[in-house]
């Protein structure tokens, strides 16, 4: 199975109350952040079968506007495995659940994403050998028994990467 990871895009400064942190919606750079990373997908061809986001209104928005762009028709999948608080034998059990699928799509925030992405690529060696950047996405080859990290984009190399290329083909919003 294929499994994305994507990190959700800026949303702004962190909210002290938890409950309202957790309505916090993606800033004007985060919108542009999404359009980057969905454009290059989109440029790559990328096809999910099932995009499985956080519930939290910042990973939602950043599930919606990727998936838009790659032209996910199907509706987003909501779980809990995804929050910042999740473990990974939570998100283990997701995966497990997803077995059916050939790409998946997961869209979370770290501290518990970077954790994921790396204890899959490292076989549970390491929770910090990978570090996923707002709007970072990482592609990782997955296996229960070995998985390979194939490619990783950041958010300032998904600007250079699409937005250098292919400026004249996006909104004015876009080509700053």
């Amino acid at each position: 199975m294929i499994i994305y990871f994507l990190r959700h895009a800026n949303a702004g400064e962190k909210r002290a109350d938890p409950v309202k942190d957790e309505k916090r919606p993606l800033d004007k750079d985060g919108v542009v952040q999404c359009r980057y990373v969905g454009a290059l997908l989109s440029a790559l061809d990328v096809q999910v079968d099932q995009i499985i986001t956080s519930p939290l209104k910042r990973a939602m928005q950043t599930a919606s506007l990727v998936g838009n762009d790659i032209d996910f028709a199907t509706k987003l999948q909501v779980s809990d495995s995804l929050r910042p608080s999740a473990t990974f034998e939570q998100f283990r059990q997701l995966i497990h659940a997803c077995a059916k699928y050939e790409a998946i799509m997961v869209v979370g925030h770290n501290p518990s994403l970077t954790e994921f992405v790396s204890q899959i690529v490292t076989n549970g060696g390491s929770k910090k050998s990978i570090e996923l950047k707002k709007s970072g996405i990482a592609r990782v080859d997955y296996s229960p028994k070995r998985s390979v990290l194939n490619w990783m984009v950041t958010p300032k190399l998904a600007r250079a990467l699409y937005g250098s290329a292919h400026s004249k083909s996006l909104p004015k919003t876009l080509r700053k």
